[in-house]
């Protein structure tokens, strides 16, 4: 993989997060009808001042937010740059009777046009949004901190079009070694709030999926059956996992490979959503898990016996089963109350979560 300068990554201008709100619609159409009423006139600093001036009139906002206003709409895919022209949709979604049917075409429109790399006097040919939900077809759900690291992705560089696990477990550690998520906190809310408009992808727990496959997963009703973990009973439930890793290794190592990753999940055996309020932080209930593993366990391509062997779903990829078929789970962490849980994760887990990711 190629090294790149990590200050360049997805940067989404948001001056509006309601984008069925008045000022959103209200730019929006200003720029449609100034886009008309100018077109045979080339694009100049003269003509966007004027478009700015306009929305200003209209709308009672800094010069500063209005700019960021129309890149939005440019980076977004509404308009085009230099003020060339709209897509069609954008028509369509101003006339739009319901916010439902104006998210849906949000959803067309950000899929199709957009670009983070745009700007009212720049185009690009990069849609990163569709990277990102090819990389999510490709590994079945994106953490948030997955989707942090893929606005470090320079998308020009990676010609398949997505991420591996592996892949994306490489830039969730440049992301972390950088502190991105401190110094660019503005633009991944901005990113995050797109997201959680889209047909068809949703948020369940602080991770994205594909609507189906989470129906599959947590059942019909995603919002009584979705329940948010309690942050300090999960960072206690976290710290016993490393303490206890530490007490063999006198050190915090993946339970399985033995290597001390920087970062490092404390993954469920019995799923969060399926466990009781007891189950949920019981510290029996998790292994602490590199990234790459515990994707596979979480989403049920592997599992392990009563003796920490991997078993393996019979679909995984040959190549994946001997990356990793000289691992097991430690039996130094094997008790009787995990494997009850590892009974657990065999019967309902294994072979089954993966098929619908």
């Amino acid at each position: 993989m190629n090294e790149q300068n990590y200050e360049e990554y997805w940067s989404l201008t948001n001056a509006f997060t309601d984008y069925n709100g008045d000022k959103f619609l209200t730019t929006l159409k200003i720029c449609i009808d100034f886009i008309d009423e100018f077109k045979r006139e080339a694009y100049s600093p003269d003509k966007y001042t004027r478009l700015q001036l306009r929305i200003q009139e209209a709308i009672g906002i800094e010069l500063i937010s209005i700019r960021k206003a129309i890149n939005q709409l440019v980076k977004m895919g509404f308009i085009n740059s230099f003020l060339a022209s709209y897509q069609k949709e954008s028509i369509e979604y101003l006339s739009a009777r319901t916010n439902r049917k104006r998210n849906t075409i949000l959803s067309k429109i950000v899929y199709s046009y957009s670009s983070f790399n745009k700007s009212i006097n720049d185009d690009s040919k990069l849609h990163q949004l569709n990277f990102l939900i090819n990389t999510l077809v490709e590994v079945g759900k994106l953490s948030k901190e997955d989707i942090i690291a893929l606005m470090l992705v320079d998308i020009d560089d990676i010609k398949k079009g997505y991420l591996t696990r592996i892949e994306l477990n490489h830039y969730v550690i440049m992301a972390n070694h950088i502190n991105f998520i401190e110094r660019k906190y503005n633009q991944i809310g901005y990113l995050t709030n797109l997201l959680q408009k889209l047909d068809d992808i949703v948020f369940v727990n602080n991770e994205l999926y594909f609507t189906e496959d989470a129906k599959q997963i947590f059942g019909e009703n995603l919002e009584i059956t979705t329940r948010k973990r309690n942050p300090y009973l999960h960072l206690i439930y976290k710290n016993q996992l490393k303490e206890e890793s530490f007490s063999i290794y006198e050190d915090e190592k993946c339970m399985v490979e033995q290597i001390s990753y920087p970062t490092l999940i404390a993954s469920h055996i019995k799923p969060f959503i399926k466990s009781n309020e007891d189950e949920a932080y019981d510290p029996n209930n998790g292994i602490l898990l590199s990234r790459n593993i515990d994707s596979l366990f979480d989403l049920g391509y592997i599992t392990f016996s009563d003796n920490g062997e991997i078993i393996f779903a019979s679909h995984l990829k040959q190549d994946v089963k001997d990356f990793i078929s000289n691992y097991s789970l430690d039996n130094r962490f094997i008790n009787a109350k995990r494997l009850e849980y590892l009974e657990y994760h065999r019967n309902e887990v294994f072979e089954k979560r993966y098929k619908y990711a």
